[in-house]
């Protein structure tokens, strides 16, 4: 057997840890979750598209079908736990998805996309305006106005696939009516649930 030598570098506690923690997750999200019967029809979108080997990526990653309605970096969160449970005393939303899109970027997703009802966009500008009372900065795209919901389908599509991807979608049967049920709050990635709850609810912890 051969035999060698390397040197290495280690790095100070601190930063081990900084790198370990960037490494295991990316950060955090505010997720609205829906009534069974829509969950499992979009579950059975998922399942389609892996049994059809273009993509599995959520569902190694654990996710669950949502809407994100807000999403940041490491930080405390506490702080957005505490918002997702002021947040349960609103009601069920009702949902409708009814079309499917894609994104123009390098993740290659694909999306059914909703007609959002003015609960939903009054949901969100609630949670919005809770947020920055918080000092928490919305980016761009999570802002009233320039958010647009959806609830992911595929992500990390070959290119050389999204054509088949979109032809195996079009047999879904749209549009999907229901309610989002639950808000919840996840670490990623792999997803993590930290905290959920149902909505028409008072939260008493």
């Amino acid at each position: 057997m051969s035999q060698g030598y390397g040197i290495e570098l280690y790095f100070d506690p601190a930063m081990e840890n900084q790198f370990y923690l960037k490494a295991m997750s990316q950060g955090y999200a505010i997720e609205l979750y829906f009534d069974p019967a829509i969950e499992n029809q979009v579950l059975g979108a998922w399942n389609l598209l892996a049994h059809r080997q273009i993509s599995t990526h959520l569902i190694e990653i654990k996710s669950r079908p949502h809407i994100t309605l807000f999403s940041c970096p490491l930080i405390d969160p506490l702080k957005l736990e505490n918002i997702v449970k002021t947040m349960s005393y609103n009601a069920a939303v009702p949902i409708s998805f009814t079309s499917i899109g894609t994104i123009p970027d390098d993740r290659n997703v694909l999306f059914f996309a909703l007609t959002p009802s003015m609960a939903l966009l009054q949901f969100h500008s609630q949670l919005c305006d809770a947020l920055k009372k918080e000092g928490f900065e919305i980016g761009e795209d999570y802002r009233p106005g320039s958010w647009i919901p959806y609830c992911l389908v595929a992500e990390q599509v070959p290119k050389a696939q999204m054509a088949e991807a979109f032809t195996v979608l079009r047999d879904v049967k749209l549009p999907y009516y229901g309610y989002a049920m639950d808000v919840g709050l996840v670490e990623f990635s792999p997803v993590r649930k930290l905290y959920s709850t149902m909505l028409g609810t008072k939260d008493e912890e």
